[in-house]
């Protein structure tokens, strides 16, 4: 196959593509793209090596939700965070935890669709509510940890895990997961 037969074949599967999935990936775009900017931004100096890893993994990620791309910049991201941020808890960590957060699931959602399919619009219900819900937690966990790092109490980590399990709990069941099997 040449390079002109698989341009055209790849337009003419971008133009089957349901909305839903062109969506999905725009999503996917926007929230890496502000995942990497927000760091870039910081005043402390971010990692050269991150942008230039995690912009090719943004971009397979959109174009194949599926794949490990998405893992892959999710990892270069945090790692570039951990690597060379503050210690401290700030809303730039928060922003970028709920942009990587959106990509995580726009991703999950993109996969899980064919780029052909026709999605009716209360398939995103399942979707909405646990994704609202985590994105209105991550700021809230964000002030907490501060808080209570802040006060210098004893057992500080514990309580901030015990209200990362209990936000991940809340979400499982918000997105009517079981804990048996059926």
């Amino acid at each position: 196959m040449s390079t002109a037969e698989r341009i055209s074949l790849w337009l003419a599967q971008l133009r089957a593509s349901g909305r839903a999935s062109v969506l999905a990936r725009l999503v996917i775009a926007a929230a890496g793209a502000v995942a990497l900017g927000v760091p870039a931004l910081q005043s402390w100096d971010q990692l050269d090596l991150i942008p230039l890893l995690g912009v090719p993994m943004l971009l397979a990620a959109v174009v194949v939700p599926d794949s490990v791309a998405g893992l892959v910049f999710l990892l270069i991201v945090a790692a570039g965070w951990f690597m060379r941020a503050p210690g401290a808890v700030s809303w730039s960590l928060a922003v970028t935890a709920i942009a990587l957060l959106v990509v995580h699931l726009a991703s999950s959602f993109a996969a899980q669709v064919p780029s052909y399919a026709r999605v009716h619009p209360d398939a995103l219900r399942r979707w909405w509510l646990p994704g609202a819900i985590a994105v209105l937690i991550v700021p809230v966990v964000a002030v907490a940890a501060a808080l209570v790092r802040g006060a210098d109490v004893p057992g500080s980590l514990l309580v901030t895990v015990g209200a990362l399990v209990l936000a991940t709990v809340v979400i499982w069941f918000a997105a009517g997961q079981k804990l048996g099997r059926d």
